[in-house]
């Protein structure tokens, strides 16, 4: 077959036999839909166990609010704590689609576990677990048996979760225009779907949790897990893969090393004494050059030629030590990653924010009128209007906003994605002020002394809407933003890992909240004062840990505006060939492919 017969993709992709990938038969959205899917179904899937977990071990194993919250803190923080060990896994050496075939499996196992667990031994006696009827007391090894049961589910879902939003971007190559304009519409979709996925969980499999038929919604969760595996799996022959760039902890290491041994070595001005590959072996190891920046100059002393690093025939280097001599651009991974980190920080109290919807809304909301005639709400399905506020602020902002905003700026793209990041974190702020004021509200109209009420205060339960709909919007601005900012900044090699970055802040976010629960109770719990987060949440004071957050997600604003300003974005050199379609172009596209196979 000739090479102008069938165009091949430029940005280094393969199928699934190793050979360059075929523009036509490969990837896109035909792959791209195949994942969306895939994503809401997992996501269905492990939200049906998360979003009433609170809930569940309350009423099923007995523990209290503040304990409860902060299980599930913990337990959510360890689902992202995972999702390094998948990306790692992934960039180094099995790749995406390996890692999220393995990861998935693991997934199905907890899950089947859980169900198993709760089935046979959790609810007992039968038909406990709803508001009304406690379960009884469980034995040491059905305790341990359900805690390894979720989390396996955390293992397999957190190593799952970074590689499958990064392995959907894969399917559009960034080097042809209008593909690379539906990669950075995919990650809008991709946390469409993962929303779209847990309005089930919210509703309808809450529903049922809520009235104590915790059985049934973990086995709906089981079956979606499955039926998303199984539909990975049939997608298979379309894929398109880069293959694993290996370890990235001794490349990190080389060039801190590297610079080490060369502390005394003088750094002169410019660029021409920095050691780079030359395009050709570049090109043929599927990786884009990244170009030199200023700033952590001691690092540029890694990739210092000096006598002592190489032996030199004619033009090239032989013999080079990677401890010794760096290349620029992986120096510049370094410097890539110490300037993500700053970023990465300061949006972990927005996480902090993000998590009180699956434990102190959920609580707040148990803790108010939730009866509709007959009709008895689910506390936890109130995140539905989260879900809804999501998908209408992702049409609005693609569709509305970000043109209006680029027609004013009279550039292609509208707000950044720091400058999204930004606003996320504004709205953020105005959501934990809404539910400070809906928990003073709900306390004047609250009953004192029944912690036990089914409605424990006469304030409706639809009074949570407001926080649930900021919280959606800070959301598609925060971590929509994340999501393409940290894939966009991080290296070739490194794709994963930037997706991880995402999931790792919300995991460090449920650790901080659960540190910050512990650290107001034992303050606030003194002499005959129950604490701001009591079991009766009608003698605590929730309002004033909501405003706590609202200030200190202020004062994370104004860090997070200092590092923004000081950010240095990340510049590639193209790959060759990447702005035309030419033979010469496709050419060198299929040979880069081929050598690395």
């Amino acid at each position: 077959m000739e090479m102008n017969e069938e165009a091949y993709t430029l940005d280094g992709t393969v199928d699934r036999h190793g050979q360059p990938a075929i523009r036509g038969r490969t990837g896109t959205w035909v792959s791209g839909i195949l994942l969306l899917v895939n994503q809401g179904l997992a996501t269905l899937a492990f939200f049906g166990v998360g979003v009433n977990l609170v809930l569940f071990l309350t009423r099923v194993l007995g523990q209290d609010s503040a304990a409860a919250a902060n299980n599930v803190s913990k337990w959510t923080g360890t689902v992202y704590i995972f999702s390094l060990l998948g990306a790692f896994l992934s960039d180094s050496y099995w790749g995406r689609y390996k890692t999220c075939a393995i990861f998935q499996a693991v997934f199905v196992v907890g899950l089947v576990l859980l169900s198993i667990s709760t089935t046979l031994f959790l609810l007992k006696p039968s038909g406990c677990g709803d508001e009304e009827t406690p379960c009884g007391s469980h034995s040491t090894f059905h305790i341990v048996f359900f805690y390894l049961a979720i989390y396996l589910v955390a293992l397999g879902n957190g190593g799952y979760q970074p590689n499958i939003a990064t392995f959907g971007a894969d399917q559009f190559d960034e080097e042809d225009p209008k593909e690379g304009h539906s990669k950075i519409a995919f990650f809008s979709y991709f946390y469409l779907a993962l929303n779209l996925g847990s309005l089930f969980s919210n509703t309808i499999l809450g529903y049922f949790e809520d009235q104590g038929m915790w059985a049934l919604g973990f086995w709906a969760s089981t079956a979606s897990a499955v039926g998303a595996l199984v539909l990975f799996l049939i997608g298979t022959p379309r894929y398109r893969h880069f293959e694993p760039k290996g370890n990235p902890l001794s490349r990190f290491c080389q060039v801190l090393v590297a610079s080490t041994r060369k502390w005394k070595v003088e750094r002169t001005q410019g660029e021409e004494n920095l050691f780079e590959v030359d395009n050709k072996e570049s090109a043929m190891n599927g990786d884009r050059k990244i170009l030199h920046t200023d700033g952590f100059r001691f690092l540029d002393k890694a990739a210092i030629i000096t006598p002592k690093n190489y032996a030199k025939q004619g033009k090239k280097f032989y013999g080079r030590n990677p401890w010794r001599l760096c290349t620029v651009t992986q120096v510049e991974e370094v410097k890539c990653i110490l300037r993500l980190l700053p970023i990465w920080l300061c949006t972990i109290l927005f996480s902090v924010v993000f998590t009180q919807m699956a434990s102190l809304f959920v609580e707040q909301g148990a803790a108010m009128k939730t009866k509709i005639s007959n009709f008895n709400i689910p506390a936890a399905g109130m995140s539905s209007f989260d879900i809804l506020s999501v998908a209408t602020f992702i049409f609005l902002y693609r569709l509305v906003l970000d043109p209006v905003v680029a027609r004013i700026k009279s550039k292609p793209k509208g707000l950044t994605e720091l400058q999204r990041m930004g606003v996320g974190l504004v709205i953020a702020i105005l959501a934990m002020v809404a539910a400070g004021v809906v928990e003073v509200l709900r306390l004047k109209d609250a009953k004192k002394d029944c912690p036990n009420c089914v409605n424990a205060s006469s304030l409706s339960i639809f009074w949570q809407v407001p926080q649930y709909m900021l919280i959606g919007a800070s959301e598609v601005f925060m971590y929509v933003g994340q999501l393409e900012f940290f894939n966009g900044q991080a290296p070739d090699g490194l794709k994963s890992f930037g997706s991880a970055l995402c999931m790792t802040s919300i995991s460090l976010g449920n650790y901080v909240s659960s540190l910050l629960v512990s650290i107001v109770m034992r303050i606030s719990s003194r002499d005959d004062m129950p604490g701001w987060i009591p079991g009766n949440l009608n003698k605590g004071h929730l309002d004033r840990f909501f405003f706590m957050l609202a200030a200190l997600t202020t004062a994370d604003l104004v860090v997070y505006i200092i590092c923004a300003k000081w950010y240095k974005y990340i510049k590639f050199e193209g790959r060759k060939g990447a702005d035309d379609n030419s033979d010469d172009g496709q050419a060198e596209a299929a040979a880069a492919a081929e050598h690395r196979v």
